[in-house]
């Protein structure tokens, strides 16, 4: 900051500011690194969500189910038509050493073969998005869709967070840029707990917003940090020159 500024006209000098903005506060929020919402590849019937919302879950654990009988029954046929081709193919290039066929039916048998263990594969593939795993650990934040429902291919079923690794996030004034940089602590007094916690920045923006004159900080704390959630803010105090200010 410089030595004055302009509020609604009038000419300030830094003194004169409020305590706040003088201390270096800025509002910050507490954000997972890792979140998603996890959606259905498949138009079927959601058969069930085992997990509650807020409850824990692994990497790998089975988070929602699709009643998926009619795409295990065209994996059974792709199966059945694979082992046909498969047996004709083999007929055919022995009646082939036998110059019983020619090899253009050895050919196609064989191309018949191939085509009937690419649908054995896809249906594979389909089958096993039925059954949906978390991506990583954490908890469940909330649920998009109800057992029982029918979902469409793209629908939004559970929204995820992984809440052991928590960021903090805040706006810091671009003219901060002479002062901050990756490694730079600062303090996180935390609303809902009435506690501070000590953090330090590891990433800084890419861009400037050039009309706010602002830049995306995110921190990361020093210690654990039992009892703190997503979502919950606070104000971030960073001791700077009186010149960044």
């Amino acid at each position: 900051m410089l030595g004055a500024l302009l509020l609604y006209g009038t000419e300030v000098r830094a003194a004169d500011l409020p305590t706040a903005l003088q201390a270096n506060t800025l509002r910050a929020q507490i954000l997972p690194k890792q979140y998603t919402t996890i959606s259905s590849e498949l138009p079927a019937r959601l058969e069930k969500l085992p997990l509650e919302e807020g409850a824990r879950f692994k990497n790998g654990d089975l988070l929602a189910s699709l009643d998926c009988s009619l795409q295990r029954a065209q994996l059974e046929k792709a199966r059945a038509a694979l082992t046909a081709a498969e047996k004709l193919r083999e007929v055919n290039s022995k009646l082939l050493q036998l110059k019983s066929v020619g090899e253009l039916e050895v050919v196609t048998s064989s191309a018949e073969a191939a085509k009937a263990r690419a649908e054995v594969a896809v249906m594979t593939a389909t089958v096993a998005k039925c059954a949906i795993t978390a991506p990583f650990s954490g908890r469940i934040v909330e649920w998009k869709a109800r057992p029982h429902q029918f979902v469409q291919s793209g629908q939004a079923l559970l929204e995820l967070l992984d809440d052991s690794n928590l960021e903090v996030e805040f706006i810091a004034p671009s003219r901060w840029l002479q002062q901050i940089k990756t490694g730079s602590p600062f303090t996180l007094h935390v609303d809902e707990t009435g506690q501070a916690y000590s953090a330090k920045i590891v990433r800084i923006g890419a861009k400037v917003d050039a009309v706010s004159q602002s830049i995306k900080v995110n921190g990361q704390f020093m210690q654990a940090v039992p009892g703190l959630l997503a979502g919950m803010s606070g104000r971030v105090v960073m001791d700077l020159p009186a010149a960044a200010q």
